[in-house]
């Protein structure tokens, strides 16, 4: 505790005030034992005269300048007056060490403030996007050059993470994609059987799955599983810095650590997409048979004459696109990692979450293109 050397240190006479003439007298010892029995209101004071206080210590002079700011606050400024050079001293103090005021921050934020708030986050996306197409550009001419010097190509990476996003991610799609032709199955027979029509739950499940759901749904799991792990791989060699010891050694990381990720995607994705689809096509007739009795022989023979093979392709086309917007992102902010954990962390929730997102627009993009052309 500070306090005053000069001043009596006798904690014996109680602290007062009060307002005369617009002047705050405070007088007594105003110390930590007794300083919760004064009063913190008093309207009409902008002077605050401590001539008259014996003893001042931290918790007194937190008092003083508090009440000086709470007087300002609502009648301009507001002048101590009386303090001798070590009341004055220790004021100075407290008030360098005061908490800053929060009522800004909890005050409503104006039209302005949100049109600011809201041209900075657009800003902010529009150099994203600049830098995920560069980033594209990059991927796309290393691409290129395999195609000319396959050499460059790493194979033994290029398995291992085919492995890693295909046929490791098999068992959890094929359930996926499984238990939505049973959800699919099940809702449709339950609306169509009061008009009468179970039969077209089979073209529900059959256009439902094969050109939408089955390769959305897998592209979000891939993203959350092998996009994140891609961010969280290339992240943890940034933070070992063993993309800058490659870039010493001549190496491209480009070529090394991003091209084989993407190009296992590319070609596992549509793989996966159609394991999905037969799951689902699978699911669904098992369920359709359970609750209107459909056979899978019944199934099979509309699934057949009904669906057009283009509700397939469909889902085929997208599959490639899906996988390279999924490899592009999680490799970018993977390599936008810093050096410490937090960045990783971050960096790999925002690469699942901007993944997830484009794949959808690029997904709605897809159905207006189709549906411009007749498909």
């Amino acid at each position: 505790m500070i306090s005053d050397p000069g001043a009596d240190n006798s904690t014996r006479h109680p602290p007062e005030a009060q307002v005369s003439g617009g002047t705050l007298m405070l007088s007594g010892s105003l110390v930590i034992e007794n300083i919760d029995t004064l009063s913190r209101t008093h309207e009409g004071a902008q002077v605050i005269d401590i001539s008259q206080v014996r003893h001042l210590d931290t918790a007194g002079a937190w008092y003083v300048v508090d009440m000086q700011a709470r007087l300002a606050n609502g009648a301009g400024d507001v002048e101590i007056t009386g303090a001798n050079d070590a009341q004055h001293q220790l004021l100075e103090t407290v008030r360098r060490n005061m908490p800053p005021d929060d009522e800004g921050d909890s005050k409503r934020r104006s039209l302005t403030d949100r049109l600011e708030a809201l041209g900075r986050r657009a800003v902010s996306a529009g150099h994203v996007a600049v830098e995920l197409t560069s980033f594209l550009g990059q991927v796309m001419a290393a691409l290129g050059l395999m195609v000319i010097r396959p050499r460059r190509l790493r194979m033994t990476s290029l398995v291992h993470h085919m492995q890693e996003v295909g046929w490791n991610a098999i068992p959890i799609v094929a359930l996926m994609s499984f238990l939505i032709g049973v959800v699919l199955a099940f809702q449709g027979s339950v609306q169509l059987r009061q008009f009468g029509a179970e039969v077209f739950v089979v073209d529900l499940i059959a256009i439902s799955v094969l050109r939408e759901l089955g390769i959305l749904l897998t592209s979000i799991v891939v993203a959350g599983r092998s996009g994140s792990a891609y961010t969280a791989a290339i992240g943890s060699m940034k933070m070992r810095e063993e993309v800058d010891a490659m870039r010493t050694l001549g190496l491209d990381p480009i070529d090394i650590l991003v091209v084989p990720r993407v190009l296992a995607l590319m070609l596992m994705l549509p793989v996966l997409g159609l394991i999905s689809d037969i799951s689902g096509l699978v699911g669904g007739a098992l369920m359709s048979w359970i609750e209107l009795g459909v056979s899978p022989s019944v199934f099979q023979a509309r699934l057949v004459s009904n669906t057009d093979v283009w509700h397939f392709l469909v889902g085929m086309i997208k599959a490639p696109f899906f996988a390279l917007i999924i490899g592009i992102i999680g490799c970018y902010e993977g390599l936008k990692v810093g050096g410490n954990a937090e960045s990783l962390g971050r960096l790999t929730s925002t690469s699942v979450v901007l993944s997830i997102f484009m794949v959808i627009v690029a997904d709605a993009l897809f159905s207006v293109v189709f549906a411009l052309v007749g498909i």
